[in-house]
């Protein structure tokens, strides 16, 4: 083996030794960090969020009130009515939580990133239920639909706050609302960029952050991009690749000298990018990943984007990201900007995959912490479980940076699977030792499938390099 892939290899095992220590006293640690937040509830209510987050952080496989109190050997209606119809508010435990990541994960160059992300549903009693795009489906579908807002810091990244999207035919139907509990100042419609901005309002002035991004759903709306440019909001968001656009850096038509200057025409974006010369694009290496560096190509423009209404915009930065996949291809991404021209490319490309951290705290809550996995059909029920499957997640991650001042590689499904042996075992003893040889065990299969990865991507590193210049 060729000495710097020696190398490596000894780095990634060295990582992925896991000391006992790390959960020795894990289930005091989860009851202590439940505390705060239970104090905002009755007393009747204190055991319960204490159940129930510790059932969405166990091995269960559906993870509800229902199989939640089952395991733990209680009555299910208690623990049923505490999430579904109880009427503890759920908005103290998210004012608790937001502090808490600010001071763990605060940064003045973090980035606010806003996500819908929809809930497959059978039936058309659920509240906010109804056929619309689902991304986890691929399609249109009965589903509901959360608006997210994680927090994304150069350390960690959580998240911290949600609503409930409420189509027309829900807001136009004040009795099928008032069947399900939805308050009756909640009956109203509101656009998904208008519930990102109520979010970015209540939660934006606790949060260090130079940047707010999203993905094509958020940045599609150039009112959107206006309401943030009021707010001096320094944006990065992505557009379809369908987005109409004027470089007003490009070769302008040859044309008569006379009437008006001659202008380059609108064209879509995607036509635009495919149609730059070799030269204009610029290499850079974002970050180091477990498959080798991440080698974008990466180009910015000056431009005019068309507004909702058809109209001319603002001026505003585009910036084209081209990124190579696991086939070999290279995929592209837009972005629009309110930056300096003088924004360096490195931030540029920084904040842009800082909007695909969100992606990765859903799918943890959705993973490791069941966010998905709920039976409520009310306001309150779903609000409730979403909020107490938000404490969970930052647990893991609270948990995770603690974790990696014994073991660098540890990783918030190695802390959840940790925590949920010893929640199995609760009941008799455990064994914090065994723990730790599993998890150095599973550590160093992961470290060594990533190297074996990184060492094939890395032969052909050179390759692909001359090809990017």
């Amino acid at each position: 083996m060729r000495p710097r892939f020696q190398k490596r290899k000894e780095e990634l095992l060295a990582e992925c030794v896991v000391p006992a220590e790390l959960f020795a006293r894990l289930q005091p640690r989860l009851r202590a960090f439940v505390e705060p937040f239970a104090e905002c509830l009755h007393k009747q209510q204190t055991e319960h969020a204490h159940t129930y987050i510790a059932g969405l952080l166990s091995d269960l496989d559906r993870k509800n009130a229902e199989t939640i109190a089952y395991r733990v050997d209680q009555e299910r209606e208690g623990l049923q009515h505490f999430l579904g119809t109880s009427t503890w508010e759920h908005q103290p435990l998210l004012d608790l939580l937001v502090p808490q990541v600010e001071q763990e994960l605060g940064r003045s160059n973090a980035v606010l990133v806003f996500d819908p992300s929809a809930f497959p549903k059978k039936g058309h009693a659920s509240v906010g239920v109804a056929r619309q795009w689902c991304g986890r489906l691929g399609k249109v579908d009965n589903c509901q639909v959360g608006i997210y807002l994680g927090y994304v810091s150069p350390s960690e990244h959580a998240l911290v706050d949600f609503r409930l999207y409420l189509p027309k035919e829900w807001t136009n139907d004040r009795k099928r609302c008032l069947r399900v509990g939805i308050p009756k100042e909640q009956i109203r419609f509101r656009t998904r960029h208008q519930l990102a901005l109520e979010m970015l309002d209540e939660r934006g002035p606790q949060l260090p952050h130079a940047w707010v991004a999203g993905d094509d759903e958020m940045g599609r709306s150039s009112w959107f991009r206006s309401q943030l440019r009021d707010r001096q909001e320094q944006y990065l968001l992505a557009v379809p690749c369908n987005t109409t656009i004027r470089d007003l850096q490009g070769e302008v038509p040859a044309g008569s000298s006379c009437g008006r200057p001659r202008t380059r025409p609108f064209e879509q974006v995607q036509v635009w990018a495919k149609a730059l010369p070799v030269e204009a694009w610029e290499r850079l290496e974002v970050r180091p990943g477990e498959k080798g560096p991440l080698v974008v190509k990466l180009v910015k423009r000056r431009v005019l984007a068309r507004t909702d209404k058809g109209r001319i915009g603002p001026e505003e930065l585009l910036v084209v990201i081209c990124s190579e996949q696991e086939d070999g291809s290279w995929q592209y991404d837009y972005y629009l900007a309110n930056a300096p021209w003088e924004t360096e490319l490195v931030e540029l490309a920084r904040v842009a995959k800082a909007e695909h951290r969100i992606e990765e705290c859903l799918e943890r809550g959705k993973s490791e912490a069941g966010l998905a996995a709920y039976q409520v059909r009310t306001w309150a029920g779903w609000h409730h479980h979403q909020t107490l499957s938000l404490l969970a997640c930052w647990f893991l991650v609270r948990e995770t940076l603690v974790g990696k001042q014994w073991a660098p590689a540890i990783t918030v499904p190695q802390i959840r699977a940790g925590l949920a042996k010893l929640l199995h075992e609760a009941a008799g003893p455990y064994d914090p030792e065994r723990v730790a040889r599993e998890s150095t065990r599973w550590l160093e299969r992961t470290a060594l499938a990533r190297f074996y990865r990184w060492k094939q991507r890395n032969r052909l590193a050179p390759l692909r390099i001359k090809l990017v210049c």
